[in-house]
């Protein structure tokens, strides 16, 4: 007999048990539903709601049973649908009666949303710890690079020059915003909605704050109803994966072209690469391909939690039992691709004459020539339209700005003296940017401390 069964004339059917049944993946929340058990037990022996001794024997057999899951001693049935029937049925099979009065004044519906939310909250700082470590790789990294330079792009056109720190470091600031999103995130996850029953509260006089205390819950649901049926905590956490993947599917994206033979900026570690069944020439970058691959995955969560709750009524429906498994993969997924991202970083080799050869093709120094003419005195409109014509005739010449004779520069404008070839060296482009944010060596170097000290003073 299933333990809401009273109502029942008849068993369910198997392929409906099957159907029914959430404990094939949500028994990873058995530790959670047992740590909130224990609270709500505890609480009901203060409030005198059962006997202390029959709390006190509750929670010493939740403790054994916890310790017999971890140990794997514990099967859990289908049968019993899920991991919070499973844990209640192990403890009325060990202590009989007594385990009957665990579940008073408490429902399902707001046991499954308590423990979905300590499970978030850990999973929370677990996540922020892998990307403190990507962080703190990429700084690591950035401070042997402050004078590597490299083109920088817009429409995947080079643009101007920067460094390889300045460009590491734009991904120190995208990981920093995915971490407060994070902390945001766990503000609403960090309500405790035990108390609020199936719907509707109880009769019983519970004390919620003492529960909350006892979880380590900032504040207290205030709505029964909105309680047990919320999982805008769920969807802004997927949110909130679903953008870290898409920064990390970025810079894979950038380092399969950096791996190229066209670009060869970079190379990955061995480690960190595959070859192929046929070619024995080719090493494949298929660590950012998989990690640029499983954001798909992770967007795939957040939509289809967001389908599943669009017209659900107030308040809990079955469907939302569907909110765990996304949640679930997502986790797992961000938290794979981190630290194999990570190491893949830590180890990538800088091929640094590249990076430079590149970025003295393109043109990457043709602002600094304008606004070198606009220093001089000619508006920057008239510059950039010379310095336009300039570019144009070089294309046509196969040369560089910086193949001019000064002579030919002369001819544009008295005004040019030999101090224009400094003005577009490429090092002279990078340094000269030396306003905060910029990529000069001074200026990625204080934003590389300012971030360090922010990770080593926060962790």
């Amino acid at each position: 007999m299933k333990l809401w069964g009273g109502r029942f004339q008849k068993s369910a059917d198997k392929l409906t048990d099957d159907f029914n049944s959430s404990i094939h993946f949500d028994q990873r929340l058995y530790k959670q539903d047992i740590l909130g058990s224990l609270a709500h037990v505890k609480m009901l022996a203060v409030q005198q709601i059962i006997p202390l001794e029959d709390s006190l024997l509750i929670q010493k057999s939740l403790k054994e049973i916890l310790s017999d899951i971890e140990d794997g001693k514990v099967e859990f049935d289908v049968a019993a649908e899920d991991i919070h029937m499973n844990i209640e049925q192990i403890l009325i099979s060990r202590i009989g009666e007594v385990g009957k009065k665990l579940h008073t004044g408490r429902s399902r519906n707001d046991q499954v949303a308590l423990d979905i939310r300590m499970y978030l909250k850990e999973e929370i700082y677990n996540i922020k710890n892998h990307i403190t470590n990507l962080q703190k790789a990429l700084l690591n990294t950035a401070k042997e690079h402050t004078r590597t330079i490299m083109p920088g792009y817009t429409h995947l056109q080079k643009a101007q020059p920067i460094s390889f720190a300045h460009h590491l470091t734009a991904y120190v600031e995208m990981f920093k915003r995915d971490k407060e999103r994070l902390e945001d995130a766990y503000k609403r996850i960090n309500a405790l909605p035990l108390g609020s029953g199936a719907l509707a509260g109880t009769t019983y006089p519970l004390d919620r704050e003492f529960v909350a205390k006892e979880l380590d819950f900032a504040e207290i649901s205030l709505n029964s109803l909105d309680a047990v049926s919320d999982r805008d905590f769920c969807i802004e956490l997927l949110s909130a994966l679903s953008i870290i993947m898409m920064h990390l599917s970025r810079f894979s994206e950038e380092i399969i072209i950096w791996c190229s033979h066209e670009f060869q900026f970079v190379e990955l570690d061995d480690a960190f690469s595959t070859g192929s069944s046929i070619m024995p020439q080719k090493k494949n970058p298929d660590i950012a391909e998989l990690v640029r691959g499983k954001t798909g995955r992770v967007y795939g969560s957040l939509m289809a939690l967001l389908t599943t709750m669009k017209s659900l009524p107030l308040a809990y429906n079955k469907d939302m039992q569907e909110d765990k498994e996304p949640v679930f993969d997502a986790i797992d997924t961000v938290k794979m691709c981190l630290p194999v991202f990570t190491d893949m970083i830590r180890t990538l080799k800088i091929n640094k004459a590249k990076m430079y050869q590149g970025a003295k093709g393109g043109f990457t120094n043709a602002t600094d020539l304008a606004d070198y003419l606009t220093k001089k005195g000619i508006a920057f409109r008239d510059s950039h339209e010379i310095v336009g014509k300039i570019v144009f005739s070089c294309i046509q010449r196969g040369i560089g700005l910086e193949d001019m004779t000064l002579e030919e520069y002369k001819t544009l404008s008295p005004l040019i003296e030999e101090d224009v070839f400094k003005a577009i060296s490429l090092e002279e482009c990078v340094n000269k940017r030396n306003i905060i944010g910029g990529p000069a060596e001074e200026t990625v170097k204080k934003a590389i401390e300012i971030n360090e000290k922010l990770l080593y003073t926060n962790h």
